[in-house]
Order: structure tokens, then C-alpha cells, then sequence
């Protein structure tokens, strides 16, 4: 599966990715076309595969990379919230993050089965983020990728037993009460945690 030309890098430059979604959720795809397209949200998926997680829970979940079938846990750990002035601060155009905040994920992934993954691992492909009914704008690029993140397009060698945090950031309303971090298989409904939003 194709990645994006851009990591999730400190000192990169900063873009706002509008959704486009695409066959890996949104998070593949052209660029420069997603920059010029209108910001928008496809409505949250109504029923979940599972019942209701919160921080920390794990689930197990098969991933297709690029050698194989590879079972993974996954638990969303961690859901934090940046300023206003932040994520204006974050964007081209502070207008796209008007009323908005940086919200920062940290899923942790551990391998279980399968082969050794020796490239860009595919398991996050599916992670979003969600509030009011409507997935979050994704962030290219973070002003912070905090030391607690490792960079998913470093990995050369992930073995059975192996964990890696990775982290995303999204631009989430400022007002929202509750928030929810998605994962799911491919073609599988999306396992739900839920978390306080940033107006809890």
C-alpha cells in the first residue's frame, strides 16, 4: 500500500490535510488535491464491532502488510489537547482552525502473529479520530511529535512480541464533550475508545 511522501516529522512544514477518503481511510492520496479541496467529515460509523473501550483497553486485529497477514493488539493509550492559538498556529490558514484544537492520539501496537514486518508498517493505516459525529481533520504534519511516538516509517524490523507507539494529530472542535479514537480491520467495523473531548 502506498504512504504518504510526508512523515509525521519535527520541523517539517506544517499542512493541514483535508479528508479525502481513500482506500486507507484518508490517509494516502494526492496532496496537492487534498489541499485544495473543501474540509470535509463523513459521518461517524453507527455501530461498532465491540462494546465500548476507554483509554488503555486492547484489542487483537489482523493487519495485510506488505508480506503477509500480521495479528496485531491494539490499545489506544492516550487522547490530549492542544489551544486555539495552537492549532491556528499549526495551519496555513488560521481560518481552517477557527473554533478547532490539536488533538494528539497515541495508539500502541503490539505484534502477535505473522511474519517480521520489514517495511512501513501498514497497522495505523486505519486509526481516526472523531467528535460530534464527524472525523476529525488530520494534520500532515505536528508541531510537536513527542518523544513517546516512534515514526512508523523507521521500522525495519517489527518481531512477534515487539510494541511501537505511534501517535497522529487531528484537528478536533474545540467544544466537543467526548471524543473517540476508531481502529479497524480492513473492510471491518471500527472498535471504539472513547475519551473526554476538549470541552469535557
Amino acid at each position: 500500500m502506498p504512504r504518504p511522501s510526508v512523515a509525521l516529522r519535527l520541523g517539517a512544514p506544517l499542512a493541514v490535510l483535508p479528508l479525502v477518503l481513500t482506500a486507507c481511510n484518508g490517509k494516502d492520496g494526492d496532496t496537492g488535491a487534498a489541499q485544495q479541496a473543501t474540509t470535509r467529515a463523513k459521518p461517524s460509523p453507527s455501530t461498532s464491532t465491540s462494546a465500548p473501550l476507554t483509554a488503555g483497553d486492547s484489542i487483537a486485529g489482523t493487519v495485510k502488510e506488505d508480506n503477509g497477514l500480521v495479528t496485531y493488539s491494539v490499545a489506544a493509550q492516550q487522547l490530549t489537547f492542544g489551544t486555539q492559538a495552537q492549532a491556528k498556529a499549526a495551519v496555513q490558514n488560521p481560518a481552517d482552525a477557527k473554533g478547532k484544537v490539536i488533538a494528539t492520539v497515541r495508539v500502541r501496537y503490539t505484534h502477535q502473529a505473522g511474519p517480521t514486518v520489514t517495511t512501513s508498517t501498514n497497522a495505523d493505516d486505519a486509526t481516526t479520530v472523531w467528535a460530534e459525529g464527524q472525523r476529525g481533520t488530520i494534520l500532515l504534519n505536528s508541531p510537536t511529535n513527542g518523544a513517546s511516538c516512534d515514526d512508523p516509517y523507521d521500522i525495519a524490523s517489527w518481531k512477534t512480541g515487539q510494541s511501537h507507539t505511534f501517535c497522529e494529530y487531528y484537528l478536533l472542535p474545540a467544544t466537543a464533550k467526548k471524543a473517540e479514537v476508531h481502529w479497524s480491520e480492513d473492510g471491518g467495523r471500527p472498535y471504539v475508545w472513547t475519551f473526554a473531548g476538549p470541552g469535557a
